[in-house]
């Protein structure tokens, strides 16, 4: 059936808004091509042929995970051909497979994503972590640009830039370093009361910017200063 031009007209719009410097009209955009069926994943599908396979961002990601959701074999053997693995490059300095928290991030299990990250870091680390599975700042400082990189990537990219370590430094450094604003603003604290865990954590997308992942929530006010504080989000 021939596409009118009412139509066409209106995917050109929807595929121009994708470059959108505006987040949210990124978002609605990306949620109202998900529902026009084949012509709305072509776009999708077009908008990922073109994007930078070595930076992705999270528009890119909230389109490759409305794709993957897809019944077209169409859009699986594309996916499956350009982006077998996901859509973050899992680069590492220390031979660490990041893959399973590609996955588990790609399936959106945010708690055991979290739990994933903090062991990951702990390999990171060295032995002693592994064994203790937990940090100390001082190996935080020590963490090499590239793996921070790639972890932080994994969970802004597939949180539709909510989540990531950059997130929480991005609030951080918008309330002046004032680690007692910062706490209740990304929900790790209420008034006086330190947020329970696991039960007290929101495990899905309508938890606030910045609210994972909570790796270093319990560990002190050091361990978040040396990750925050990290040259790699100076780069």
């Amino acid at each position: 059936m021939a596409v009118s031009v009412p139509e066409l007209t209106d995917l050109e719009q929807l595929s121009t808004a994708l470059s959108s410097p505006n987040g949210k009209t990124q978002l609605k955009t990306l949620e109202t091509l998900s529902t026009l069926g084949s012509s709305g994943e072509q776009v999708l599908m077009d908008f990922l042929a073109k994007s930078d396979r070595h930076h992705p961002t999270w528009p890119q990601g909230t389109a490759f995970l409305k794709l993957r959701a897809s019944d077209s074999s169409v859009v699986q053997e594309f996916l499956n051909r350009e982006f077998p693995q996901g859509m973050v490059p899992l680069n590492t300095d220390r031979d660490i497979d990041y893959s399973p928290l590609q996955d588990l991030l790609i399936e959106q299990k945010w708690q055991e994503a979290d739990r994933l990250t903090l062991l990951k870091m702990c390999e990171l680390a060295g032995e002693s972590a592994m064994t203790r599975k937990w940090l100390y700042f001082s190996e935080v400082n020590q963490f090499p640009r590239t793996d921070l990189h790639t972890i932080n990537t994994l969970w802004l990219v597939y949180s539709e830039g909510k989540f990531g370590f950059s997130i929480q430094r991005e609030i951080w450094l918008s309330l002046g370093k004032n680690w007692e604003k910062l706490w209740p603003k990304i929900q790790w604290r209420t008034g006086k009361t330190w947020t329970r865990y696991p039960g007290g954590f929101i495990w899905d997308l309508t938890a606030p910017k910045g609210h994972l992942p909570l790796t270093n929530q319990l560990r002190g006010v050091r361990v978040m200063d040396s990750l925050l504080s990290h040259p790699a989000w100076t780069d």
